[in-house]
C-alpha cells in the first residue's frame, strides 16, 4: 500500500465538495439511496468493522446514474434539446441513457468495438442510439467529444467533468449520512470520476476518513500518471475490471483532484479480483462486477491495517459482462 502525506485541502477539492452537496440536492429525486451493509465474517481475523455501500443496488445497477443525472439536470434548455453524446463501454453508458430517457431527451453512446454486446443492448433499450468505434475506450471516448464539437452537443465524459464527478460524489454524503464516524474507504479507481467526487467531499465533510484508491495491476492508468504529475500512456492488459479500464484523456481534471484526495494506493492482481468475486457470491450470494471487487480484494490485502476501525467498500456496480461471468465460473 502506497501512502500519500498531505496538510491542507487544494482549493480545487474544496470547491468541488460544495458542487458535491449541491448534486445530493439536485440528484435527489431520479436516484436511489443505496443501502450500506455491515458485513460479518468475511474477514473475521481482521477485527475490522466492514460495511459495503452497495451501489449494485442503483437503477441501471451502477453509481454512474449520479454522474450522469447531475450533468444532464444542470443543461440549460437550449443545451437540453439538442441532444447529448456519452462514451461508455457500458456503465457510464447505462446512466446517461437512462438519465437522457427520465429528463426527454435525446442520448447517443460511443462504445469500443471490444464493449460487452449485454451491456450495449441494455443502452438501448433506454433509448439511446450506439455507435461503435475503435477497438479501446479513449478510442471511442475521443470520437465522442469530437462528434459532440461538429454536431453542437453537450458531450458527458464518464469521468473528465466536474459536474459529473460531484454526481458521483453524492454517494459519499449518503455514505457519511449513513455510516459516521468513518475511518477508510476503499473505491475502485479508473478515471477517477467516483473517487474524486466522493474524496472531495470527505476531505471537507470527514477529514478523517483515508481515502483508498484501488486499481487492477493490468490497468493503473491514473495511479501512474498521480506518480509523475502528468497524464502518462502506459500499456494495459486485459482485466475482469471492465469499468475501470482504458487510457486517460488528454487534460483530465481528475488527476488534480484525486492527486489531492487519495490518502493510499493500493494494486491487486487479476488472481486477487477473481478470489473477491468468488467470496462475495458464497458469502452474499452477490454477483459483483470486476471493479466493485477491485476495492473488496484491496480491503482483503490489508485488513490487518484497519483493525478496529470502521471501514466502506464501494460496492460500484454488478453488471457483470458475459466474459466475466464466463471467468467466474
Amino acid at each position: 500500500m502506497d501512502q500519500v502525506a498531505r496538510t491542507t485541502v487544494p482549493d480545487a477539492v474544496a470547491k468541488l465538495a460544495a458542487q458535491v452537496t449541491e448534486a445530493a440536492n439536485r440528484i435527489q429525486p431520479v436516484v436511489v439511496e443505496t443501502p450500506v451493509e455491515k458485513i460479518e465474517g468475511f474477514a473475521p481475523d481482521r477485527g475490522a468493522d466492514l460495511f459495503f455501500k452497495l451501489e449494485n443496488l442503483q437503477k441501471t445497477g451502477s453509481f454512474k446514474l449520479r454522474g450522469a443525472s447531475n450533468k444532464i439536470l444542470s443543461l440549460s434548455p437550449a443545451e437540453a434539446a439538442q441532444g447529448v453524446i456519452a462514451a461508455s463501454n457500458g456503465n457510464h453508458g447505462l446512466g446517461v441513457a437512462a438519465a437522457a430517457k427520465a429528463a426527454g431527451i435525446a442520448a447517443e453512446v460511443y462504445v469500443s468495438n471490444y464493449v460487452s454486446p449485454s451491456k450495449a443492448r441494455r443502452i438501448q433499450e433506454y433509448g439511446a442510439r450506439v455507435k461503435r468505434v475503435g477497438n479501446d475506450p479513449l478510442d471511442a471516448e475521443l470520437a465522442a467529444r469530437a462528434a459532440a464539437s461538429d454536431q453542437g452537443k453537450v458531450f458527458i465524459s464518464p469521468y473528465n467533468d466536474i459536474q459529473v464527478m460531484a454526481g458521483q460524489g453524492t454517494l459519499a454524503v449518503e455514505l457519511l449520512r449513513q455510516l459516521e464516524p468513518l475511518d477508510a474507504i476503499f473505491v475502485a479507481v479508473g478515471g477517477g470520476g467516483l473517487i474524486g467526487g466522493i474524496g472531495a467531499y470527505l476531505k471537507c465533510a470527514s477529514p478523517r476518513a483515508e481515502v483508498v484508491g484501488c486499481w487492477p495491476e493490468n490497468s493503473p492508468v491514473l495511479y501512474e500518471s498521480i506518480k509523475a504529475g502528468c497524464i502518462v500512456d502506459i500499456a494495459e492488459r486485459p482485466t475482469l475490471s471492465e469499468s475501470t479500464s482504458g487510457g486517460l484523456e488528454p487534460g483530465c481534471v481528475t488527476l488534480e483532484i484525486c492527486s489531492g484526495v487519495i490518502d493510499a494506493c493500493v494494486l491487486v492482481s487479476e488472481t486477487e479480483i477473481l478470489n473477491a468475486m468468488r467470496k462475495v457470491r458464497t458469502l452474499k450470494g452477490w454477483i459483483i462486477e470486476g471493479a466493485a471487487a477491485v476495492a473488496v480484494a484491496a480491503f482483503l490485502k490489508n485488513a490487518e491495517r484497519y483493525n478496529g476501525k470502521r471501514v466502506a467498500v464501494v460496492i460500484c456496480g454488478a453488471n457483470v459482462s458475459e466474459k466475466v461471468l464466463s471467468v467466474l465460473g
